[in-house]
């Protein structure tokens, strides 16, 4: 096993032993943020994360990560690339779809309405840093293999099918992906397709 997969599993799953719950996204996200440390390392790309003041930068050189757009079409530098955020693994839409609440005004009425969905989006065991660009790039999209797509950030070797609507996340990360989303079924009533939790026991076993 790799130094780096013991860090990601050791370090999300210890600190939450001891963590109180979270009413927001914004808490649970303020919380992980103090919890970064020089061995903290990011999801998809393993890349080091460096603190300047409150916010998170990734460290490329340690991991080799380009962005796959370097400047907005406007030109602007793309600041998403250079920057950390929180992904939720099971993505927000994807639980949020399963509650009635998003049926009825989406995200922002969820969070309004629903103490549930409060609660399972502010949950630290479903939250793990990433680089802004491939947080964005990934959006809602399902976990999957894609062996005929290529890898379009540098080093990193995650891939992303925008047609497909799929990502393929580098092998060591699979077994964190496939925790939370077993530990979301177990805490919260996720539904998990038969395609998916074949894949996800697959990855448990890696």
């Amino acid at each position: 096993m790799s130094r780096f997969f013991y860090i990601i599993v050791l370090y999300f799953f210890a600190l939450t032993a001891s963590a109180q719950d979270f009413s927001s996204f914004s808490q649970a996200k303020k919380y992980l943020s103090k919890q970064v440390t020089e061995d903290s390392r990011t999801l998809y790309c393993n890349c080091g994360i460096t603190k300047r003041g409150k916010k998170l930068i990734p460290d490329t050189t340690s991991c080799g990560y380009a962005a796959r757009l370097p400047y907005t079409r406007n030109g602007k530098e793309n600041a998403r690339a250079n920057r950390i955020e929180w992904e939720h693994i099971v993505s927000a839409w994807e639980f949020g779809h399963q509650l009635q609440c998003w049926q009825q005004g989406g995200r922002k009425h969820c969070r309004k309405v629903s103490e549930k969905f409060r609660k399972m989006e502010a949950d630290i065991h479903n939250l793990a840093p990433a680089i802004g660009e491939i947080n964005g790039d990934r959006s809602n999209y399902r976990f999957s293999m894609l062996p005929n797509t290529e890898a379009n950030y540098g080093a990193c070797p995650v891939k992303i099918d925008f047609k497909l609507r799929r990502i393929e996340p580098p092998y060591y990360a699979r077994k964190r992906i496939a925790d939370a989303y077993f530990y979301m079924e177990k805490t919260y009533g996720l539904k998990i397709s038969t395609q998916q939790r074949k894949l996800f026991t697959a990855w448990q076993k890696q």
